[in-house]
């Protein structure tokens, strides 16, 4: 990508990060009254208000409130959502773009409880997720020191290994990242498996986004932007969440 549509991704970025603030206001000031689908049509709202535009197949973003954030990929839907309540887990997975030619997309989720004490449960799932980010983080820079680009699927078995070791790998059911374009599809360019031939790409922005899910129990996910410079620098473009919102 040229320099131009980076700084266009960095917006975007900046602006996901301000959207997201201000749904977990939105959600804290309605507790007990919003639902999963509320929540959407109010990122969507937002959406407008910053001049950015999502993918129109999924005009739904990822919005889960206790049990519902066990499922990967969770739309909510007017007739079927969740009211949120005190004491509630809540998972938030926002992406858009700004509505401008060449784009690129941002691409973020975030944590957060609608209580004082989250669930010791809770917290250690989110203390090893944010610790497998951590650790492919750490392994993409330590490749970039060597002026080596590692591939999808090293990148992969680092996160799969961190799981692995805590005896939670099974629940690792959601890929560590992908590539971010300009299209509707995020996977244009690499995706981070366990059998893709493919490998990261300098100046094309990316997600880490490793989760862990329990079935119809909870889920816990972290995202972050990065990208790679030709002088082989990992450039974060989103803030990093180092632990579960309290909302």
């Amino acid at each position: 990508m040229t320099e131009e549509q980076l700084e266009k991704h960095k917006i975007a970025a900046k602006k996901l990060g301000l959207i997201k603030d201000k749904v977990f206001s939105f959600i804290k000031q309605n507790i007990n009254k919003v639902s999963e689908y509320d929540v959407n049509k109010f990122i969507s709202s937002e959406f407008k208000k910053q001049r950015m535009i999502t993918q129109k197949e999924y005009p739904a973003q990822i919005i889960g409130f206790g049990q519902n954030t066990s499922f990967v990929h969770y739309y909510p839907k007017a007739s079927s959502s969740k009211i949120i309540e005190k004491d509630s887990l809540v998972l938030i997975d926002i992406w858009a773009k700004l509505n401008e030619k060449d784009a690129p997309f941002a691409d973020i989720t975030w944590m957060g409880y609608t209580g004082k004490d989250v669930p010791k449960e809770i917290r250690r799932t989110c203390k090893l997720v944010i610790g497998a980010r951590d650790e492919v983080i750490k392994f993409i820079k330590k490749n970039l020191k060597d002026k080596r680009l590692p591939n999808s699927v090293e990148i992969e078995k680092t996160a799969r290994s961190f799981f692995d070791n805590f005896n939670v790998e099974e629940f690792f059911t959601h890929g560590v990242g992908h590539s971010l374009g300009i299209t509707q599809d995020h996977g244009t360019y690499f995706r981070f498996s366990k059998k893709s031939k493919s490998k990261l790409r300098m100046n094309i922005p990316f997600t880490i986004e490793p989760g862990l899910y329990f079935k119809n129990k909870f889920g816990v996910r972290s995202e972050i932007n990065c990208y790679v410079t030709k002088d082989y620098k990992l450039i974060v473009t989103t803030a990093i969440q180092k632990e579960i919102i309290k909302i």
